[in-house]
């Protein structure tokens, strides 16, 4: 097995040595032997438990515990239990395709809701009437207001009331939130709506503008998870070598 000092195996992976430290310190690669002298050596087990984190880590998915598993996966590799590792990743594959189908899923609501919207009954809810109706937290209703998903009028005696609109509304922002969409994307998507009500939904989550400050994972989510997808059964394979190699 070839040998590596730091600066050797960083530049080969195409990052910092302090990067590969930082690996080494969090138990996502192996501990490296040292020379007398107190230099690491890696070997290319090392090389290869890099390139697993590297692509590991190459589309951040946060939702649902995802990253915990993913980070779980490479520590686990890391202590050369490929089986368990191979399992981890079997996992975290199905979760991901799993969180597509909610995304996918939730686009489909809205489209219901939206054309369903001649249909709705008429009614007039105070906050906490629709945070029971619609089993939405009273600070989660507030927080959707402060981010500008939802403007709500108010009656002269300074009470919020909600109407069948910003009912329907609320359902759309629950549904897509529910699916991990975010705060930015869903704005966004509701902007649209406003200026051209046949907007193509799909594209408009999951096409954040240039002048966006903040753009989230969630903001291309769809996409996110299909790389994410792609990644882990690269991985598999990756892993399966790792275990007939080493």
């Amino acid at each position: 097995m070839k040998s590596y000092k730091t600066a050797q195996i960083a530049r080969i992976i195409g990052v910092h040595p302090n990067t590969v430290r930082l690996y080494e310190d969090l138990g996502l690669i192996a501990k490296p032997e040292r020379q007398g002298n107190g230099y690491r050596i890696f070997t290319d087990l090392h090389l290869e438990q890099l390139k697993l984190a590297r692509l590991a880590f190459q589309v951040e998915v946060l939702q649902n515990g995802l990253r915990k598993k993913i980070i779980n996966m490479v520590k686990t590799a890391a202590s050369n239990d490929y089986d368990k590792a191979l399992q981890l990743t079997q996992e975290y594959r199905l979760q991901l395709q799993e969180e597509r189908n909610h995304a996918e899923e939730a686009i489909d609501i809205v489209k219901r809701l939206l054309d369903g919207e001649s249909t709705i009954n008429k009614l007039s809810m105070k906050r906490k009437e629709v945070s029971e109706y619609l089993h939405i937290s009273m600070d989660t209703l507030r927080n959707w207001e402060m981010n500008g998903l939802l403007s709500v009028k108010r009656k002269e005696n300074g009470y919020r009331i909600y109407s069948d609109k910003d009912i329907r509304q609320l359902k759309i922002i629950r549904s897509l939130r529910c699916a991990n969409y975010s705060l930015e994307s869903i704005l966004r998507m509701l902007n649209a709506l406003s200026s051209n009500p046949n907007a193509n939904l799909k594209e408009v989550l999951h096409t954040p503008t240039r002048n966006e400050e903040i753009i989230s994972v969630c903001d291309k989510l769809i996409d996110s998870l299909n790389k994410a997808e792609n990644n882990a059964q690269i991985m598999m394979i990756q892993l399966q070598n790792m275990k007939n190699r080493f």
